[in-house]
């Protein structure tokens, strides 16, 4: 997906930290919604600061939207806010700091931070960021809030039995 993108270099980090306002408009809207598979989305905010770390840099930032998504329930189209927060660190190749494949045991600390993402060239993609943290905040089985899920069974065959018996009649 490339209708949004807000390039920001490594080097552009050399003055200190830099403060985005990204806010796309209405046609890469669409092409980020049905990137990530919604209906719509009629609202998309975010802010973020990008500041030095190490030798790469971390991203701090805030998403707002509105998502229009499909209730999985009623079949309706629905709308709902979506805010979080994210927080993700970066650092080029070649870095001393980047996650290594050491060939051994994998350890895993639920509460450390993840390890920081490996850039391709010197340029982070910062609205990749904030579309794929929006991804990960949406809901994969949306229901509209007043959806109820109603299941009436066939009292016709109410076991599995009842079933068996219907076959056995009509192959007598």
């Amino acid at each position: 997906m490339n209708a949004w993108g807000q390039p920001l270099r490594l080097a552009d980090l050399a003055r200190g930290p830099v403060r985005l306002s990204l806010a796309p408009d209405a046609a890469q809207r669409a092409e980020i919604a049905g990137a990530l598979g919604v209906k719509s989305l009629p609202a998309l905010t975010a802010e973020v600061q990008v500041a030095p770390w190490l030798d790469g840099a971390a991203l701090t930032g805030r998403i707002d939207a509105q998502v229009e998504q499909v209730c999985g329930v009623t079949l309706d189209p629905f709308v709902q806010p979506v805010s979080a927060d994210f927080e993700v660190r970066v650092v080029p190749a070649g870095s001393p700091h980047a996650p290594g494949d050491d060939g051994g045991e994998l350890t895993l600390d639920l509460d450390a931070p993840d390890p920081p993402d490996v850039l391709q060239g010197d340029e982070i993609d910062v609205a990749a960021y904030v579309v794929e943290h929006l991804a990960l905040e949406l809901d994969p089985f949306p229901r509209k809030p007043d959806a109820a899920f109603e299941f009436a069974s066939d009292p016709a065959e109410s076991s599995p039995f009842a079933a068996l018996k219907g076959l056995k009649t009509r192959h007598e």
